[in-house]
């Protein structure tokens, strides 16, 4: 038996209530799936949806339930849940891996907890015992389709806001690109004022930076970490843009008084540096660019793990270069003497590791077979 003895299938369409809050389809009337394998339920259920203005594709079991969803979009399947081969509570599942966003009711001959429990647990919005009043039906589908509308609409706001977070990230990230390009293109400005001053640094902290990259990828660090050694290699003397040009350019060894002088390029290159807050780790490698492993080096007089990694690969990259470099007091070194010398100073003012990265790099670079 269907419905209760008070209600009767087929009531005229003139006498029933209009269905003010049926939601929507995506187009025209709601679409709803009826699935039950006994044909007469199918009939009666049929006609009193299309009375209440829906369009329905009835089927007789869980299989064409699911050739008739590849076929359409649905807004609502209404399943029996004991039905030969796959049940209701199988069909379950598959309907909703389809479309996620289908409203499913459950019908039953049996009240049973469990089975409620489990079509619910299984994503059914609703779950109805036979004989069904075709009030609670027309809730029920009503509910359905209500939450349906209210879960897609949640999603299109997520969706939304994602492509609105998305939109407006990827702006502040070209906004911070290209001030990050500004900054360090005012940077590179100072240093090639800089490096205006003492026609002996010219290129100085181009080959640095490229240099210490050489040595980051040698010791296999991240590509981030590489970038942040080249930066810093780049931007390592800006603070000479504030050395007085006699001491920069003096041909003979320079005083103590001189000597704090040129040391306090490290600060001031800090200084210079500092509102660049989107360089990150640069910052640290250049304040640590003339620390020792040894404590001996300045500004913080910095020894073993104490030093970044960064730091210790600019200041071997920049030791180098400075050897090979002509320097206002001596000739430069050829890049074989000046790798010798360094390795006697390998464990006090340079990290063993690193060194042995550096010397590999330049072997590579210079051939340099009479080193071994």
């Amino acid at each position: 038996m269907l419905m209760t003895p008070a209600t009767s299938v087929a009531i005229p369409h003139s006498v029933l209530p209009p269905d003010a809050t049926t939601e929507p389809a995506d187009n025209g009337p709601p679409r709803v799936l009826l699935v039950d394998d006994e044909e007469a339920i199918r009939v009666a259920l049929s006609r009193f949806l299309r009375s209440r203005g829906y369009q329905v594709t009835a089927v007789g079991s869980a299989q064409d339930a699911l050739s008739a969803l590849d076929q359409d979009r649905q807004a609502l399947v209404l399943c029996d849940v004991r039905m030969p081969g796959m049940t209701g509570l199988d069909l379950l599942p598959a309907v909703l891996a389809r479309d996620p966003e289908l409203a499913v009711v459950m019908l039953t001959a049996v009240n049973d907890a469990h089975t409620a429990t489990e079509a619910i647990a299984r994503g059914a919005a609703d779950y109805l015992v036979k004989p069904i009043e075709l009030a609670d039906l027309q809730t029920a589908v009503q509910r359905a389709l209500h939450r349906r509308t209210m879960l897609q609409e949640r999603r299109r706001i997520e969706r939304l806001v994602r492509d609105e977070v998305a939109e407006r990230t990827a702006e502040l990230e070209r906004e911070q690109a290209a001030l990050r390009s500004t900054n360090i293109a005012v940077a590179e400005s100072l240093i090639h004022a800089m490096e205006a001053k003492d026609p002996y640094l010219r290129g100085h902290s181009q080959r640095v930076a490229e240099l210490a990259a050489t040595i980051a990828a040698e010791l296999e660090l991240d590509a981030d970490t590489i970038e942040d050694v080249r930066l810093a290699g780049r931007l390592h003397d800006v603070g000479k843009i504030g050395t007085r040009e006699s001491v920069l350019n003096k041909p003979g060894p320079l005083a103590e008084e001189e000597l704090e002088h040129v040391r306090d390029h490290v600060r001031m290159g800090c200084e210079i540096l500092s509102p660049l807050t989107h360089i990150g780790s640069a910052h640290r490698y250049i304040l640590e660019h003339h620390e020792r492993v040894d404590g001996n080096g300045y500004p913080r007089r910095l020894a073993g793990d104490a030093i970044s990694l960064g730091g210790k690969i600019l200041a071997a990259a920049d030791a180098f270069d400075a050897l090979t470099s002509r320097r206002a007091f001596r000739a430069p070194m050829h890049p074989g003497e000046a790798i010798q010398l360094l390795e006697k100073n390998t464990g006090t003012q340079l990290d063993p590791d690193v060194f042995g990265a550096l010397r590999r790099c330049v072997l590579r670079r210079r051939s340099l077979t009479f080193i071994e």
